[in-house]
């Protein structure tokens, strides 16, 4: 998270930063998706797999996360006076979303399937920051709910796992989060993001099992792009994991970093052993572009 979120005990707070940190990945995935979708569209190449993608990934991820919410959370925030209009107004969020993606799912030309999905990404993003910026810290403040307890065992909610198993929330690379890579210390790197931002430039040397060309990846030109320099440093490298978790097998993406990202790529390697293979296309100095295949 990029901002200090107050909760009536440690418990509750690390379940805020488990959800914030599923969120993260949910919208590294969806932007990726998307992205795919349209360069897809705006090369002419065939845009029926990643159409297919996108729709299967918001009605296997997204559609059930958006309920798991309603069912969990919406109720106890609903009950304070001063935010029942925003839960009305998150629910009924969750209705356009909904219909957006039956809308993506009936589209019949690649144009409209990128306008749909494109909208879908905005309001997703926007829905997401209410829900941390406001429905969270509301929760957690509340002295009549435990967030830790609404959110224990909620798979949709928590990205495979509750805040608390094998003290993920305490060790995960978000800041106190678990991110949903399934692996604590080892699958997230075990260090805060602002620690593995400062070691980016001094790591001596490539993590074992990662794969290195050097002059680039043939088809780079034709993979989606994430621009992770544009991306808030408190929530980098969660988008990062959610955009490769959207990389379909045979496929791929480039990543633009503003640093040699060592420690990510070692970070990848314990979370996806043996998955991808990275090819650095610019080497610096201002820009580290890398291709990510499947």
């Amino acid at each position: 998270m990029s901002s200090i979120v107050l909760a009536t005990s440690a418990e509750d707070s690390r379940a805020v930063e488990a959800v914030v940190a599923h969120h993260t990945e949910m919208n590294g995935t969806l932007g990726l998706l998307v992205e795919a979708l349209v360069q897809a569209v705006e090369s002419g190449t065939a845009t029926t797999g990643a159409h297919r993608r996108l729709v299967d990934w918001t009605r296997t991820d997204l559609l059930p996360h958006a309920l798991a919410e309603e069912a969990a959370m919406y109720p106890h925030a609903h009950r304070d006076e001063h935010a029942r209009l925003l839960v009305d107004a998150m629910i009924a969020e969750h209705g356009v979303i909904g219909k957006l993606v039956d809308a993506l799912d009936r589209a019949t030309s690649p144009v409209r399937a990128a306008a749909h999905a494109r909208a879908l990404q905005v309001l997703f993003e926007t829905h997401m920051t209410k829900e941390n910026e406001q429905i969270l810290p509301l929760l957690a403040l509340s002295s009549d709910v435990s967030l830790a307890g609404v959110l224990d065992g909620m798979h949709e909610l928590l990205g495979g796992h509750s805040h608390g198993e094998g003290g993920e929330a305490a060790a995960g690379g978000e800041p106190g989060g678990a991110c949903g890579c399934g692996g604590g210390a080892g699958g997230c790197g075990g260090a805060s993001e602002g620690a593995t931002a400062a070691a980016m430039d001094d790591a001596p040397a490539e993590p074992a099992g990662h794969s290195c060309g050097c002059g680039g990846h043939d088809d780079a030109g034709n993979l989606p792009v994430l621009d992770a320099r544009a991306v808030p440093h408190a929530i980098r490298h969660a988008t990062i994991f959610g955009a490769l978790e959207g990389v379909a097998p045979g496929a791929g993406m480039v990543l633009l970093a503003p640093h040699d990202p060592l420690p990510l790529l070692a970070q990848v390697d314990a979370r996806w052993p043996g998955t991808f293979t990275v090819d650095y296309l610019e080497r610096g100095p201002e820009t580290w572009a890398l291709a990510f295949t499947r």
